[in-house]
């Protein structure tokens, strides 16, 4: 079976530099690609390949780079499942910048920060739970869509003092939070963090501080939830105000609080059952793209607590 590339922008997309993604793609679909020009023949004869590409080349208009493995893996997941809806569906653009979603829980997450007004993402480091929660609130407020970011997190419990730590309070938090402002810098520079900042589209706040507040228009993000207690938690879920949205991330397995069963996380993930508008997207090691060794090793953490070590 033969197909035909309008141009060789469009092959190399799918075939990534130099024909990086082949030798892939040939494990993919059980066969041999051989090109020639703006044409691919594969070998056997199979319509799933005919589909498959289809389904690539229409994709390859919506991006500027080639496809990286991952992604090719997805789309052929999504295609066997007679998926129509493609993982970049759910793109994030911010400043010309444009992410997808690398794996199916990640197209979920992605999917249900659009749609839910509550999002809680739970799961190991590296699942892109933080990430991709700036992206999506970068992309509303630059956007127009939401008036601001509030990014906050359990630096402290209710009442104590951030005072051993120099400057203002935005300085007294910028080391907790510097995740959070890792993934900002990645889709925007330093200098225009500090003018949202500046102007009130970026805010940053201990979760202390939120108590009594009503927050409208905005993007709220809590980072590291696992470490809040239950009224900390309770709290924060009901600051939601006019057109805002919540995102809760945390890892249950990394709870520094004295006693693990205080977790505020933990017990809203109890509790909270069957609420219209509010979603619970679980990660899993499976779900880790930060790096291939970023999974071993949580995994060998794992495999250690399973065996009581």
């Amino acid at each position: 079976m033969t197909i035909y590339f309008n141009d060789s922008n469009e092959m190399e997309k799918i075939l990534g530099i130099n024909d990086s993604n082949l030798a892939y793609l040939e494990f993919l679909l059980s066969g041999q690609i051989t090109t020639r020009g703006n044409q691919m023949t594969f070998s056997p004869d199979s319509g799933k390949f005919s589909s498959y590409m289809e389904r690539l080349i229409k994709l390859s208009h919506l991006r500027d780079e080639s496809f990286a493995e991952n992604e090719l893996y997805m789309e052929w997941l999504a295609e066997g499942n007679g998926e129509k809806e493609s993982i970049h569906s759910y793109d994030l653009s911010v400043n010309g910048r444009s992410i997808w979603p690398k794996t199916t829980v990640q197209k979920k997450y992605v999917a249900s920060l659009f749609e839910n007004q509550i999002c809680f993402a739970v799961g190991p480091a590296g699942t892109g739970k933080t990430f991709l929660a700036i992206a999506y609130a970068l992309s509303q407020v630059l956007g127009g869509k939401k008036q601001k970011i509030v990014l906050t997190r359990p630096v402290v419990e209710a009442g104590e003092s951030l005072g051993f730590l120099p400057g203002d309070l935005s300085q007294k938090l910028n080391p907790y939070l510097k995740p959070l402002y890792d993934a900002m810098e990645y889709f925007i520079p330093p200098v225009q963090i500090k003018k949202m900042e500046e102007s009130g589209m970026i805010e940053i706040s201990p979760l202390a501080y939120m108590r009594g507040r009503s927050l409208n228009r905005s993007i709220i993000i809590l980072d590291e939830a696992q470490n809040t207690t239950k009224g900390q938690m309770k709290m924060f879920l009901t600051r939601l105000g006019e057109d805002s949205k919540a995102v809760i991330t945390g890892d249950i397995t990394q709870i520094d609080l004295p006693h693990r069963r205080e977790s505020g996380l933990l017990h809203a993930l109890s509790i909270i059952h069957d609420i219209e508008g509010l979603s619970v997207v679980e990660f899993h090691r499976d779900d880790i793209i930060r790096s291939r060794l970023v999974k071993a090793i949580i995994a060998c953490y794992q495999e250690n607590e399973e065996e009581g070590y």
